[in-house]
């Protein structure tokens, strides 16, 4: 899951930015409303954190272009202003959700899971290809009953992986999704973690999972 949050207080987005990768969420940030709506606008995230007060753009008005350009991410709304007349203007313009600062991270993940279980409603709650099980939830991941240990790069990969399985991932669409906007996409770190993954999934198996398409990318899938 990719995660765009939009936020000119330096240490508050560095803080959540944190929380969130170590969450295994691919995160980008702004400190820009201006920029953080041409972000948005490409369409790439999985959920968007706005902040109302932003320099460039105010975030109220990046919400409702976001919502004009058929942006149908979930966004929530993280801000100091807590009168209730703010948080329905939000709401009316499209938000999701709003919290207010100062915040307790446990609660903003758990605002972040809700909506991203809200924005995959029809994504099934385990997800299984052949034997390989992965638990959104627990984050376990098991093969033929076996218990697999990831790093929290490798689970996101994963989780990619199964998400969009039988389909050709290519690198820029994994640099997308896992990693994020900054990431250098002529280096070898997306064949090097896929090998990580092949070693726990694949090594010693009869049956490979992960498979190589040669010129496009990769591709999860049981034969």
């Amino acid at each position: 899951m990719r995660i765009l949050v939009i936020e000119d207080e330096a240490k508050v987005a560095s803080f959540i930015k944190r929380a969130l990768e170590e969450e295994s969420y691919a995160v980008d940030l702004s400190a820009d409303g201006a920029q953080g709506l041409d972000l948005g606008l490409s369409g790439s995230y999985d959920l968007i954190v706005i902040d109302l007060m932003l320099p460039g753009l105010p975030g109220l008005e990046v919400l409702k272009r976001l919502r004009k350009e058929k942006i149908q991410a979930p966004v929530l709304i993280l801000t100091a202003q807590s009168q209730v007349d703010q948080k329905v203007k939000g709401l009316d313009a499209g938000a999701d959700d709003y919290l207010t600062k100062p915040f307790a991270i446990d609660e903003l993940l758990a605002r972040v899971r809700a909506l991203l279980r809200r924005g995959a409603a029809e994504t099934p709650g385990v997800l299984q290809i052949d034997d390989l099980v992965l638990n959104p939830a627990t984050r376990e991941v098991t093969r033929a009953g076996q218990r697999i240990d990831l790093t929290l790069k490798e689970y996101a990969l994963l989780e990619y992986f199964m998400r969009h399985a039988g389909r050709v991932l290519t690198r820029p669409m994994i640099s997308e999704h896992v990693w994020n906007q900054d990431f250098d996409t002529f280096t070898n770190v997306i064949d090097v973690y896929v090998n990580y993954l092949r070693n726990k999934i694949d090594r010693g198996r009869g049956r490979k999972l992960i498979h190589t398409v040669r010129g496009s990318g990769y591709m999860l899938k049981a034969d």
